[in-house]
C-alpha cells in the first residue's frame, strides 16, 4: 500500500480527476503519490500543484533552484519525512551533478550541521528554514534582521519563506496519510 487512505489509480480516473492527473503527470508517464493521495477530492490537487510550482518553477525565483531544493530537503529532514527528502535531494543531485559534493550536503543536513557545507548568506537562510519548521511560535523580526544584515533581499526572504512553508504542508500531508514513494518516479518534479 502507498498510503493509509485509498487513491484512485490514473486508469480509473475520469473528469477533473483525469484532467488534473494529466497536468502533473511526470516525463514517465505516472502520477506520483504526493498528487495521487488528493484523487478523493481533486480540488485539494489542484491547489497543492499551484502553490508547488509556484514557490519552486516559476520564472520569477531568484535563488537557485538547487538551494532551494536543499532548503526543501532539510525542512524535510525536520519533519522526519522521507518521501519529500527522497524526490528532493535526488533533485539536488542531479542539478549540482557532484555526488561528492552532494554527499556532504546531506551529511551536513542531517547531522543539523550544514555550517560545515554553507555560509554566509545560504548558511542563514538555511537557519530561517529550521527556526521556522521546528519553532514557528519564536520567529521574531530579528530572524529576518540578521538574514539582511548577510546580504539576502527581501525577495529571497520570501522565496526560502515560502519553500519552507510548502514543504512544512507538503511533509505534513504525506507523513498524516502515509504515503510512500511506492510507485513513483524518483526526483521528476
Amino acid at each position: 500500500m502507498s498510503a493509509w487512505i485509498k487513491m484512485i489509480p490514473e486508469n480509473e480516473a475520469t473528469g477533473v480527476l483525469r484532467e488534473l492527473y494529466d497536468e502533473v503527470m511526470t516525463p514517465h508517464g505516472t502520477v506520483d503519490n504526493v498528487m495521487k493521495v488528493h484523487s478523493l477530492r481533486p480540488h485539494t490537487m489542484h491547489g497543492h500543484v499551484a502553490l508547488y510550482r509556484s514557490v519552486l518553477h516559476h520564472p520569477d525565483i531568484q535563488l537557485p533552484l538547487w538551494f532551494l531544493e536543499v532548503i526543501a530537503s532539510y525542512v524535510s529532514i525536520k519533519n522526519a519525512c522521507a518521501y519529500s527528502l527522497t524526490h528532493h535531494f535526488m533533485n539536488v543531485r542531479r542539478l549540482l551533478n557532484d555526488d561528492q559534493r552532494c554527499d556532504g550536503i546531506l551529511h551536513s543536513l542531517h547531522a543539523g550541521a550544514p555550517e560545515t557545507q554553507f555560509q554566509d548568506k545560504q548558511l542563514v537562510l538555511l537557519r530561517y528554514a529550521a527556526k521556522l519548521t521546528t519553532d514557528v511560535g519564536a520567529m521574531e523580526a530579528s530572524d529576518v534582521e540578521i538574514l539582511r544584515q548577510n546580504e539576502c533581499t527581501d525577495g529571497e526572504i520570501l522565496e526560502v519563506n515560502q519553500v519552507a512553508a510548502y514543504f512544512n504542508y507538503s511533509n505534513r500531508l504525506l507523513n498524516g496519510l502515509g504515503v510512500t514513494t511506492q510507485g513513483d518516479s524518483i526526483g521528476f518534479y
